[in-house]
């Protein structure tokens, strides 16, 4: 009888720490969630801008920012129909981890040649191959000294939207962030800030404020802080979502 009662402890003693164990897991694995979300600074969009030059519409983008596995991809396509010059497209792909840090970018320019680049990103240090039409592959590594850099190529204005997700919209104040201009192979940076509420085209919105040595930019974002609105006043440059 005796060891009866001692194998009965035993087993409500196994089902306690076996619960716990349950609980423990079930715990860690919710926390580990929550991390990952918190960590995720991005929502699904996709859509396209109409691009204007001094009121003249020059390009259309068409552009989608997606989950994709562990990370999010964003794609966009520029057609660019200046007068007086030949038509042109422009592509970019960039793979990021949730946080924004760029995993690869890819972007392709066709016109009257082709040409385009591979760029893999690790540790802050950009790993560039670029390929014209004519022409040997050319490689070149960047050193950012920091993992986040920001993608903003020429006439990819979706890349602004991701941008605005970069900002830390809690903290607030000015943000300087690193930043590749892949198409140029050009380094710099960017300092973002917020401006408060903003009125443009009779719609109210959130407004960004983008900077650097030498051009401002301007972003309209919506409650989500969606990219609806950009314009370069410098250049009389507005993007308009359709």
């Amino acid at each position: 009888m005796h060891n009866s009662n001692r194998i009965s402890n035993y087993k409500e003693l196994f089902l306690v720490f076996a619960a716990a164990g349950v609980f423990l897991a079930t715990f860690s694995a919710l926390a580990n969630q929550k991390t990952a979300a918190a960590a995720n600074i991005f929502i699904a969009d996709k859509g396209k801008f109409t691009i204007q030059v001094d009121g003249q519409t020059v390009a259309h983008e068409t552009f989608e920012i997606a989950p994709a596995g562990a990370g999010w991809v964003a794609k966009g396509t520029t057609e660019l129909k200046v007068p007086q010059t030949a038509p042109s497209t422009i592509s970019g792909t960039l793979t990021m981890q949730p946080d924004g840090t760029p995993v690869s970018y890819e972007w392709s320019s066709q016109a009257e040649k082709t040409n385009g680049a591979h760029i893999l990103f690790a540790n802050g240090i950009a790993k560039v191959t670029l390929e014209m039409q004519g022409a040997r592959p050319f490689e070149q590594d960047m050193a950012f000294g920091a993992p986040l850099v920001a993608i903003l190529d020429n006439n990819l204005y979706h890349q602004y939207a991701i941008l605005a997700r970069l900002y830390d919209w809690q903290k607030r104040g000015p943000q300087t962030f690193p930043v590749l201009i892949p198409q140029e192979l050009t380094p710099g940076s960017i300092t973002v800030e917020a401006t408060g509420s903003a009125t443009a085209g009779g719609k109210s919105y959130e407004g960004l404020r983008a900077t650097t040595s030498d051009l401002e930019v301007l972003l309209y974002l919506d409650k989500e802080h969606r990219l609806d609105r950009l314009e370069v006043p410098s250049a009389k440059v507005t993007i308009l979502r359709e």
